[in-house]
């Protein structure tokens, strides 16, 4: 059995030094053709320095670090991939297909660029733009064969692609599946002249920003879903009211009917307010002061069921920017929360509600001096799995509070038995410029 001699690993630094060593022999024959010019012919001595100086650019090219060329490549790349991502915040609008195929073109070797979702074109740009608009259905039959099978295709000839006769420009393709959960969801196309321009690394690009893209869609969807299904939750919390809470204002309307007529009257036209408004605050944001408004509202009638010697409140929002916007439903679960729960058997509920200020976050403290939680209790509080009734609510409350401005804002819960609870919401970068 024979054993193959191993083969030399190619050197980069073997071809310098073979460059180098050439540079210095035409030098050399360049200078002994300078000094016998008077006897040599001079179309030679040109084509001379000619290969003298095609062997100096050869040379410099071989002198460059590779490191540096694949660095530059790569950082070439990731802001390429940056900017994609950058401009497909809301999903693959046709807004941000056209402004990926804008930044691909350049970064390639293609003559044009295009992205399809699996019926249309939803972005073009390059070569034939004007011919292929945004809405324009699907033309070619490769492009169809890759969203039913979900494979990369490279093409070789303007036939391959399914063009018809005529069009000469454009003779190669590569049709790059986006995908989402497995399922093809649109194309990435690139465009070329002829079939010599793609390369392995033009392969790599169109498979690359492929998942990339696919990637961004998958994301944009998860959040859409999720933000979904929070405010599907928000409109069953609406549509389900504490029926205790009902019908308790209910029967203490009508006990007022009797004692003190006006009170009643009052009462009931606040509650016919109080229940419109929670049905039609479902928008994405509402005021503060709205939800502040709401939720002063509610407390109202629980003072009326209860009396003022076992409940009381006091608000203070001086420090609350005014055009501060909220998700609604937001503050009342707590202050609701505390009423149910945080109650003494005897002695009076107070409770606070207080806007702070904390370098550029707005703070919206609800506090109570009522009977308190342990931390089993105060770690279930936040547990979907373990909370029933208002304590769905409190953890909606997180869930939309960071849904709406991010990881950084925050829901904190601190107490302690017999001694109180304070529920902190914070609202990162909220606060006035001036504060």
């Amino acid at each position: 059995m024979s054993t193959a001699k191993p083969s030399r690993p190619k050197s980069r630094y073997f071809n310098v030094e073979v460059a180098v060593m050439t540079v210095a022999a035409l030098s050399a024959v360049l200078m002994l053709f300078t000094v016998l010019a008077p006897t040599v012919n001079i179309p030679l001595l040109l084509a001379t320095g000619v290969m003298f100086t095609v062997s100096l650019v050869l040379a410099i090219r071989l002198f460059m670090d590779s490191d540096t060329v694949r660095a530059r490549q790569t950082d070439s790349m990731l802001q390429l991939s940056s900017s994609t991502l950058d401009v497909m915040q809301d999903g693959l609008t046709p807004e941000a297909a056209q402004s990926v195929c804008e930044l691909l073109l350049p970064s390639t070797a293609a003559v044009a660029a295009a992205i399809t979702d699996t019926e249309a074109i939803l972005g073009y740009a390059g070569f034939q733009a004007a011919e292929n608009p945004t809405g324009a259905a699907i033309r070619t039959q490769a492009t169809r064969d890759v969203i039913v099978d979900g494979t990369m295709r490279v093409l070789h000839s303007a036939a391959e692609i399914g063009f018809p006769e005529g069009i000469t420009t454009i003779q190669a393709a590569i049709i790059q599946p986006l995908k989402v959960g497995g399922k093809v969801v649109g194309t990435l196309k690139l465009y070329y002249r002829n079939p010599r321009k793609i390369t392995e690394t033009q392969k790599s690009i169109a498979h690359g920003l492929g998942r990339l893209i696919s990637s961004q869609i998958a994301a944009v969807e998860m959040e859409t879903q999720r933000k979904l299904a929070t405010s599907m939750e928000l409109k069953m919390l609406q549509s389900q009211i504490n029926p205790h809470f009902l019908f308790n204002t209910i029967n203490t309307i009508a006990s007022l009917i009797r004692t003190d007529p006006m009170k009643a009257r009052e009462l009931l036209r606040e509650f016919a307010v109080f229940y419109r408004r929670t049905l039609e605050d479902s928008s994405d944001l509402i005021l503060l002061t709205r939800e502040l408004e709401q939720t002063l509202r509610y407390f109202s009638f629980e003072v009326a069921r209860f009396g003022d010697d076992r409940l009381g409140i006091t608000v203070n929002t001086d420090a609350a920017p005014p055009d501060l916007m909220v998700p609604p439903f937001l503050i009342q679960p707590l202050v609701e929360n505390a009423v149910k729960h945080a109650m003494p058997s005897e002695g009076k509920l107070s409770i606070g509600i207080h806007v702070l200020i904390h370098v550029n976050d707005v703070c919206v403290c609800v506090e109570d001096d009522g009977v308190g939680m342990d931390e089993e209790a105060r770690e279930g509080i936040m547990n979907p799995r373990s909370s029933t009734g208002l304590g769905i609510a409190v953890k909606n409350v997180h869930d939309r509070l960071q849904g709406y401005f991010g990881p950084h804002a925050r829901m904190q819960v601190d107490s302690e038995p017999g001694l109180g609870t304070v529920v902190t919401l914070v609202f990162p970068d909220c606060a006035r410029k001036d504060a």
